[in-house]
């Protein structure tokens, strides 16, 4: 067998080759890109025969993603990507100085999947169809996320120099597109002052409201209120503030909307959706979260258990001498675990065994919190479950225990 390391930079790779004894066997730096990727492939080549298996050659890196980690795996190498925490704490055991340099860190690369690889997870091998709803599926969860920094930093603009706003606007929602048009047009207390009853209407109707014309006189007369104003300086300046964000914002909606679109396309078309979404609590937007996070590798899992630590919703435990505490794990994927915390809060009112197990919890004196992490942790077990056997959740087989006549909450 033959044992890579590769430490990755923007532009190069150093690579170092060792074989089973450890015996450095050869050291590059290779450029990035098509040329690099082929100029390793030779030098893999020199030290494995022609009718070796390409599945002979261990290759760790830094990363688990990016077209150089695609080719390796296209070639047939068995790749680790490892954890930039774990590789730090091996290259301790080389040097204590904190003196550095990018062959060393190939060097201790290759020895570590070279001795450790068993205590390991090699990349896992999830399909295409996985790997673009996940590109997808993040890029939709990371523009809501901006979409709400940009909204909490215009309710700060607005409660500085113009709260008429906050309160004529918050009952539409300030992420609104009638609320965002409006604020555009007139972002400081004087031009929104001078909005009429139609102009306010037309912006209502256009954002499909109902009840427009008595809403519209609402606002107007909010807008109309006395409140304390910023000096003139000031207020132009906030007024500009305002209006840039709300410009962001509107570009935010559109584009969140057009990602959403291409979400429930990739989403629809993997062949694990039913089981997906015949999950409690899992839906449209949650489910491709899930999956994405989740992969689909068959393999990835070799239990619930697992599943289940790799979610982050099983217990950590330390115990040491006569201490014994269990903890909840933070260590984790944290949009896995936001996707999942949703799951869970969504099946209290899907679910009558769900909600029946949650309950269990809480009366043990459980926090909502808590219980809710065991709800999802005992969710994931039985997606799990479901995938293995490529079967649809089945709420009597699911909840044998638990399942009784429990009125599912009113939203």
């Amino acid at each position: 067998m033959l044992f890579v390391g590769d430490d990755w930079a923007e532009d190069h790779h150093d690579v170092e080759i060792q074989d089973e004894s450890g015996r450095k066997l050869a050291v590059r730096r290779l450029p990035e890109g098509a040329a690099g990727i082929g100029r390793l492939h030779e030098l893999i080549g020199e030290h494995l025969g022609e009718a070796d298996d390409p599945g002979q050659v261990v290759v760790g890196i830094e990363t688990d993603r990016g077209l150089w980690v695609q080719a390796l795996a296209a070639a047939g190498y068995q790749v680790y990507g490892l954890n930039p925490k774990q590789v730090a704490r091996f290259k301790e055991r080389y040097v204590t100085s904190g003196a550095k340099s990018d062959a060393a860190d190939a060097h201790a690369l290759a020895d570590m999947v070279r001795t450790e690889r068993h205590q390991l997870r090699a990349m896992a091998g999830d399909s295409t169809q996985a790997g673009a709803i996940k590109v997808i599926a993040r890029a939709h969860q990371t523009l809501i996320w901006e979409r709400t920094r940009h909204l909490l930093r215009l309710r700060v603009a607005l409660r500085e120099f113009f709260p008429a706003a906050l309160d004529a606007y918050t009952p539409l929602g300030l992420t609104g597109a009638d609320t965002l048009e409006l604020l555009i047009k007139a972002p400081d207390p004087v031009r929104a002052a001078r909005l009429t009853g139609g102009q306010i209407t037309a912006a209502l109707k256009r954002a499909r409201r109902h009840h427009a014309a008595a809403k519209a006189e609402q606002i107007k007369t909010a807008l109309r209120m006395s409140h304390l104003t910023q000096p003139e300086a000031l207020n132009a300046a906030y007024s500009a503030t305002v209006q840039a964000i709300a410009a962001v914002l509107l570009t935010l909606n559109e584009q969140i909307g057009r990602l959403e679109a291409q979400v429930d396309t990739h989403f629809h078309q993997h062949p694990d959706v039913e089981i997906y979404l015949s999950q409690p609590g899992i839906g449209e937007v949650n489910g491709p979260r899930i999956l994405a996070e989740f992969g689909d590798d068959p393999d990835r899992y070799a239990s619930a258990k697992a599943r289940k630590n790799y979610a982050g919703s099983s217990p950590v435990t330390r115990a040491s001498g006569r201490s014994r505490i269990v903890l909840a794990r933070y260590v984790r994927n944290d949009r896995l675990a936001d996707a999942l915390h949703s799951q869970a809060l969504s099946a209290l009112t899907g679910s009558s065994g769900a909600r029946a197990y949650y309950d269990k919890q809480r009366t043990r004196g459980a926090s909502h919190n808590s219980a809710l992490r065991q709800l999802s942790n005992r969710l994931v077990g039985i997606l799990h479950g479901c995938l293995k056997t490529a079967t649809r959740y089945d709420e009597a087989r699911a909840w044998p225990q638990h399942a009784r006549a429990v009125e599912p909450l009113t939203a």
